[in-house]
């Protein structure tokens, strides 16, 4: 995780907490869903806050920690979560023992970091059959005004890897699988702004840029009508993959 933008997100890790939304429940089972039911060593690489650290935590048998390079966001996620063990690192450099899990999921976190050293070391750490699991969410820019809500706000990292045609993984995992969810979140003014307000893109700008980002964005919500506690539903895409660990 090179670029000074995939580690901005600890000085805004309440903004994120607060404005990012959460995974899908199916989604995220569906990544998990070739594992066997008595072992569920999982790690959530990239884990930021939690959001996706939650969602695993719930779930029967699970035993999970969360990994991040950014140990604010590492603190916010031990409010958010608490009990799961935390580690600094990266999907490069994993501080955990070899063949010690049977899945690693990272999400929003796949698109900053280096695939075939990170599949590498992913693979050392998880067994045998194990699955490396890969989640996003997405704002659907089939929809006019989301599409230009996102030029404003320039489009993230991510979006331009899945427009391109989505991740790439390297041994030792084989093929990807694929599969999307369509869903909507009602978000007020205020939240939209904020959501922006947690993006690497923001978080990097100039005082002048951001200014000027959140003067398009009042623009663009005057046109729509979206007012004081007044809600619109923004449309999303989540689109999850995995791929099975080879022997």
């Amino acid at each position: 995780m090179s670029d000074v933008r995939a580690t901005s997100f600890g000085s805004e890790a309440d903004t994120y907490e607060a404005a990012r939304p959460d995974y899908p429940f199916e989604a995220v089972a569906w990544m998990l869903e070739k594992l066997p039911h008595e072992a569920r060593r999982i790690a959530d690489v990239g884990a930021g806050t939690g959001k996706l650290t939650r969602v695993i935590a719930d779930a029967p048998d699970a035993q999970v920690v969360a990994v991040d390079p950014d140990a604010a966001m590492l603190a916010k996620l031990r409010d958010t979560v608490p009990g799961v063990p935390t580690y600094v690192g990266t999907a490069e450099s994993l501080p955990l023992p070899d063949a010690s899990l049977d899945a690693v999921v990272l999400g929003q976190a796949w698109h900053w970091v280096d695939p075939e050293r990170a599949s590498a070391e992913i693979g050392r750490v998880v067994r045998p059959g194990g699955t490396l699991g890969l989640i996003w969410n997405a704002r659907d820019n089939r929809v006019d005004w989301v599409r230009r809500f996102t030029a404003i706000m320039h489009a993230s990292a991510a979006e331009e890897m899945l427009d391109a045609g989505g991740p790439t993984v390297a041994a030792p995992f084989g093929e990807l699988e694929a599969e999307r969810w369509e869903w909507v979140r009602p978000m007020t003014r205020a939240q939209l702004h904020r959501m922006a307000d947690s993006r690497s893109y923001l978080i990097t700008a100039s005082e002048q840029e951001r200014a000027s980002i959140h003067e398009g964005m009042d623009a663009l919500f005057d046109e729509l009508g979206v007012t004081g506690e007044d809600t619109i539903d923004l449309p999303y895409v989540t689109t999850a993959f995995r791929a099975r660990r080879r022997d």
